[in-house]
């Protein structure tokens, strides 16, 4: 595929969130939403990223608007992570978060994983029963990173690794909970928390 000037990468990316939200987006819409006088200019860069191959359109419909290739869905929220005592994790996917509105970085989608925070052992963290936690896939990591560890039977719980005289432990961020003092795995290191108010 040919490279896409900013401009035409907007077009792009406004027709991908339409698509991701179940809706291609009708010329007028993406007029309205980029600032297009006009929509013959809209028709003007679907036809170049027709060009280029990263879209077909039909001409007689209002959202016949199709990308080519794969469209992500999203970061997954995979499933629930105890921030209380630890509990059964499973994959068990309950939704997807657009990496565009993470600031990410350098980090590809496929770096990173989301889960939905139960109980309230982080809240002097700032991390509270509810929030979704975008966690860097990672098996290692340092003294006072909030991680996401796997525990004995497949056990899942957000805390913070400390690491004191050669052992490791997992540190709630709440008085009324107890460290754990039990064999775990890193499963991934907190990079942010999303937190709905709707």
């Amino acid at each position: 595929m040919d490279k896409l000037t900013a401009k035409q990468k907007r077009v792009l990316d406004f027709i991908k969130e339409s698509i991701r939200n179940n809706m291609p987006p009708t010329i007028r819409e993406i007029a309205e939403k980029l600032g297009f006088s006009s929509t013959g200019t809209v028709r003007d860069y679907l036809e170049v990223l027709q060009k280029k191959g990263y879209l077909k359109r039909s001409e007689n419909k209002s959202r016949a608007i199709e990308l080519i290739g794969p469209v992500s869905k999203g970061i997954p929220i995979l499933a629930s992570i105890t921030a209380g005592n630890p509990d059964l994790a499973y994959e068990d996917i309950q939704g997807y978060l657009n990496p565009d509105d993470l600031f990410l970085g350098r980090l590809s989608q496929n770096d990173v994983f989301a889960l939905k925070v139960k109980g309230n052992s982080m809240i002097e963290a700032g991390i509270n029963d509810g929030d979704i936690a975008v966690i860097k896939k990672q098996p290692v990591a340092r003294d006072g990173d909030i991680i996401a560890a796997l525990l004995e039977n497949s056990e899942a719980t957000l805390k913070i690794f400390r690491q004191r005289n050669k052992s490791v432990y997992l540190d709630p961020a709440n008085k009324d909970y107890q460290p754990i003092h039990k064999e775990f795995s890193v499963i991934g290191k907190l990079i942010t928390i999303v937190r709905k108010y709707i």
